[in-house]
């Protein structure tokens, strides 16, 4: 009985947290669906692609990845990006510290599971009347994660069976950075970040050129905010 209590409170948690986590559904599906189509194309298979998203689930990175894996292997590059691209991360932690507070060892789960688009649901969401907190946080996550695993999954596969010309899908990920700029400057409070990240890409392609720009304007980019939070209300 105290079996088939605890499935109707994760179904009940599951109902109510899937229409929530619809729109990231459509673009993690998507954005999977090219992963995996990519990763195709430069000769790792759908159970490559897919594991790289089940342990990894690095979004961004795992874009980023794909270049690491086909160049000449440099880790101390490979580290230090990855630590830049995910730095956000510890934010995000940080921010959620309150919301997980108290959930034993789903924790654990949530931690690993967290990415951005999990982030803005669960800061923002409250679970509805009669729902356990726990599990409808862990549901949201849980469900996020199978999006994004479900999506490389399919595109490893299409991959595979459909020959077509690839050329061009690895834009997706600077489609992706460019649709969240926008969104971001839509709003006049985060318009000073924006262009102080504009600034530091253009001062570090100056002086790095484009083969290694990237980290030194990260580097910029965290120097200049945390420099500048209280005049940017960071």
């Amino acid at each position: 009985m105290d079996r088939y209590k605890r499935f109707g409170r994760q179904g009940a948690a599951l109902r109510a947290a899937f229409p929530a986590t619809v729109p990231v559904m459509t673009g993690f599906l998507c954005l999977g669906l090219a992963y995996g189509v990519l990763m195709q194309s430069k000769g790792y298979g759908p159970l490559w692609s897919t594991l790289m998203s089940a342990v990894a689930f690095g979004g961004s990175m795992q874009f980023v990845a794909i270049t690491l894996l086909t160049a000449a292997f440099d880790p101390i590059q490979a580290f230090f990006l990855s630590i830049m691209v995910n730095a956000r991360h510890i934010f995000y932690g940080v921010a959620l510290l309150d919301k997980y507070k108290g959930l034993g060892k789903a924790r654990a789960v949530l931690i690993y599971t967290l990415c951005d688009e999990t982030f803005s649901l669960v800061s923002t969401l409250e679970p509805p009347g009669g729902v356990d907190r726990k599990r409808f946080y862990l549901s949201v996550s849980l469900l996020d994660y199978a999006y994004w695993v479900g999506g490389t999954a399919a595109g490893g596969l299409l991959g595979n069976l459909i020959a077509f010309n690839t050329k061009g899908m690895d834009f997706a990920l600077t489609a992706l950075f460019v649709v969240l700029f926008l969104e971001q400057w839509k709003r006049r409070e985060n318009r000073p970040a924006g262009i102080t990240g504009i600034l530091c890409a253009a001062a570090s392609l100056a002086l790095f050129g484009p083969e290694r720009l990237v980290i030194p304007a990260m580097v910029l980019v965290l120097i200049a905010l945390l420099g500048g939070r209280r005049s940017l209300c960071i």
